[in-house]
């Protein structure tokens, strides 16, 4: 067998022999056994992952959400990142996105539908079937008193002027569009999204 070596990678190979003599000679030779073991172990590893969008703006990031069994046996969030393979922030999170698990922790958070009486001075926490059935006979009250079928020229108009539909940033492409349909549906001519903010 023919073997050629030329002088650049005679050099690199005594190089490389050469300094791993040396580290040996020195003392060196169990540091990476010594380096493995004083590695404690990765603090994601007995968590349960799951994607989820950052709910704060319009750009709407992926992130990583990871949560773990607390003391009381029940699962919490423990650590929240971006998500690499989201094409929005590969990764990246402004400073309100890599805060989210304090927003998550806060002991102001709402985590319940809350509603205030007439004439109350405080909220009180409620069902979500109440909320909803709630908000649904308030949206028919209004939709009845101010539903314009014609304009004053006899065209045929359906229009709700009355009422507005925000809809949130983290929805999909499909969600947007199954919403715009529903709000154009009863009429609504005020249609917002917060991804155009």
């Amino acid at each position: 067998m023919n073997m050629e070596l030329s002088r650049r990678s005679f050099m690199k190979g005594a190089s490389a022999g050469l300094a791993g003599t040396t580290l040996g000679a020195f003392g060196f030779g169990e540091i990476e056994a010594a380096h493995a073991a004083s590695i404690r172990p990765f603090k994601l590893a007995q968590t349960k992952e799951a994607r989820s969008t950052c709910p704060y703006c319009a750009v709407s990031c992926g992130m990583m959400v990871f949560s773990a069994k607390s003391e009381k046996g029940r699962m919490e969030v423990t650590h929240i990142e971006g998500d690499v393979d989201n094409p929005v922030n590969r990764g990246t999170l402004c400073p309100k996105g890599a805060g989210a698990l304090d927003y998550i922790r806060a002991k102001t958070r709402v985590k319940y539908p809350m509603y205030r009486k007439p004439g109350s001075n405080r909220f009180e926490q409620v069902t979500w079937d109440f909320a909803m059935e709630r908000i649904a006979k308030l949206m028919k009250e209004d939709r009845d008193a101010n539903f314009i079928d014609k304009n004053k020229d006899g065209v045929l108009v359906n229009r709700w002027p009355t009422m507005a539909f925000l809809s949130g940033s983290s929805c999909t492409n499909e969600t947007g569009w199954v919403t715009w349909k529903v709000a154009r549906g009863l009429g609504l001519l005020q249609i917002e999204n917060q991804a155009r903010i």
